[in-house]
């Protein structure tokens, strides 16, 4: 989410929308019910809030909600007391900045480390709403609706005890201010007990209980709630001031799936449907990229590369027996007689009484393969030859349960062909930026894959020259999937130079084409040595 100092600030106010004026005044005039107080407006428009949804600007005395989490200024009108049921999140944000326009009027005492209040904000969101709904008891399910927006699967991005802590105050502590129940985040506690461990998650609920119980103006006590909490975490403020950053270099872990379960189903939404709305908005193609039909080449390179893993699936026959209801084979005579008393029940028999050896294929794991192409500038004669592969290895895939995609990383993460789709037509990247979202688009990978899992044949192959803002996150990522198993294929171009990571099969090419076949030539071989 964004931090919760972000939504209550001293920022700049955003400019009105005469589109959205209606919405203004109307909730305007509907704050001193939520309030009490008579002198505070509220601004309805696209991109209010600054980095928040919402926001409260007390100097100002100002609301400001985003008319995204709206939609259009016409879908109800916000006179009706019935246009909450139509706008639940949207109202739903204007009760929480309500609730602490109303009760959130202490300030953070100047010279307070910033890890100190840093955990006094993510107190105060609780304490805040549990004021407010001590006083509007119907107001809970709207505030239920706000938590989430406000809270998102970004905010757990690894699994150490500071960010736990930080779920639990953001969550766990809304169920003893009766926002949300016990059983919404039951997923939730479990993984966060299981990085904090009971005592010490004890500990933390024994703070924010505490918090809950504070006067609204009274600062020295949520600071020194506050730096309770850092002590029971082990963190000195003195010796370290600044909240604690993730390792960009760490996978996601519980705590993110934990979160991604909570909010899907909070929205109504199946885990899997949640992660699709979720990739497609952060990774979806730019609408610049252009769409063509595939070529006749393409097209039979895809049905030669599928040809070539299908012969790697039954690269080298083993003897196997198997059951058959006919000779010719070996009588199993318990099965004999079962058939004999399926015929004599006069039912269809079911029963095997023959067992013959045969020349079978051995089982083979299923292929998962993640391609990630650098689209930076120095990479332009990639983006085309690499924009065919994808498109080749999705078709090749589909009858040989292999599962592909292919992701393209610049300043951002692109999810070019998802996985278990076939696209009908080649999408062309497009090139320009930095190499800055590798990490990301190794973590989506991984997400799409389950690359760090056994089970399977798992692979993961880079275009790039590897010259990269963040070496050694990028370095802790590649060794952690070379740990679990997954080989990682590097193929950088040898007119171009750049850095060699460890833990993996690194490949100079000099045709963007070789690169394409190299990748092919490293799926066949990984199956026939599976």
């Amino acid at each position: 989410m964004p931090h919760p100092s972000t939504h209550r600030t001293t920022g700049p106010a955003t400019a009105g929308d005469p589109d959205w004026r209606p919405w203004s005044d109307a909730w305007t005039r509907h704050l001193p019910t939520l309030t009490g107080r008579h002198d505070l407006t509220v601004t309805v428009a696209p991109g209010a809030g600054g980095a928040a949804p919402a926001r409260f600007l007390p100097g100002a005395r100002r609301i400001e909600v985003d008319a995204t989490h709206i939609g259009a200024p016409e879908i109800t009108n916000p006179y009706k007391a019935g246009h909450k049921r139509v706008v639940p999140t949207a109202y739903g944000l204007l009760v929480h900045e309500a609730a602490h326009a109303t009760h959130s009027l202490w300030d953070t005492p100047t010279n307070t480390p910033p890890v100190v209040a840093d955990v006094a904000a993510v107190l105060e969101e609780s304490r805040a709403e549990n004021r407010h709904r001590s006083r509007r008891r119907g107001d809970r399910k709207w505030l239920r609706h706000a938590a989430t927006t406000l809270l998102q699967p970004d905010d757990t991005p690894v699994d150490d005890a500071w960010h736990a802590a930080h779920l639990a105050g953001l969550l766990l502590a809304r169920v003893d201010a009766r926002i949300v129940t016990a059983k919404d985040v039951k997923g939730v506690r479990a993984a966060i007990t299981t990085v904090l461990g009971r005592t010490t998650l004890r500990q933390l609920r024994d703070v924010w209980r505490q918090a809950h119980t504070v006067d609204d103006t009274d600062a020295a006590t949520m600071i020194d709630l506050a730096w309770r909490w850092c002590h029971i975490l082990g963190i000195d403020p003195h010796q370290r001031p600044q909240p604690p950053r993730p390792d960009p270099g760490q996978f996601a872990g519980h705590l993110a799936h934990a979160m991604a379960d909570y909010l899907a189903h909070a929205l109504g939404l199946t885990p899997a449907q949640y992660a699709d709305q979720q990739i497609q908005s952060r990774h979806g193609a730019p609408t610049t990229w252009t769409r063509r039909e595939p070529t006749d080449t393409e097209r039979a390179a895809a049905h030669h590369l599928a040809a070539r893993l299908r012969r790697a699936r039954t690269h080298v026959p083993e003897p196997d027996t198997r059951p058959s209801p006919t000779p010719p084979g070996r009588l199993r005579t318990r099965h004999a007689i079962t058939a004999k008393a399926q015929i004599a029940a006069s039912s269809m028999p079911t029963a095997t009484p023959w067992q013959r050896r045969t020349q079978t294929p051995p089982p083979k794991p299923h292929l998962h393969l993640g391609v990630l192409v650098d689209t930076s500038g120095s990479m332009y004669a990639y983006a085309a030859p690499m924009s065919s592969a994808g498109w080749i290895l999705a078709h090749a895939a589909r009858t040989n349960q292999a599962t592909t995609t292919t992701i393209s990383f610049s300043t951002g993460a692109t999810l070019l062909v998802p996985p278990r789709r076939h696209p009908t037509e080649v999408l062309e990247m497009g090139i320009g930026g930095g190499s800055t979202a590798f990490l990301d688009a190794v973590k989506l990978a991984d997400q799409l894959l389950h690359l760090r899992q056994p089970g399977r044949v798992r692979m993961l192959a880079v275009v790039s020259d590897g010259d990269l803002p963040n070496l050694d996150s990028a370095q802790r990522l590649i060794t952690t999937l070379h740990q679990s198993g997954c080989a990682v294929l590097w193929l950088r171009p040898a007119a171009l130079t750049g850095h060699t990571f460890t833990h993996t099969t690194t490949l100079l090419v000099d045709d963007p084409v070789h690169a394409v076949d190299a990748i092919a030539d490293a799926a066949v071989t990984a199956l026939e040595q599976a």
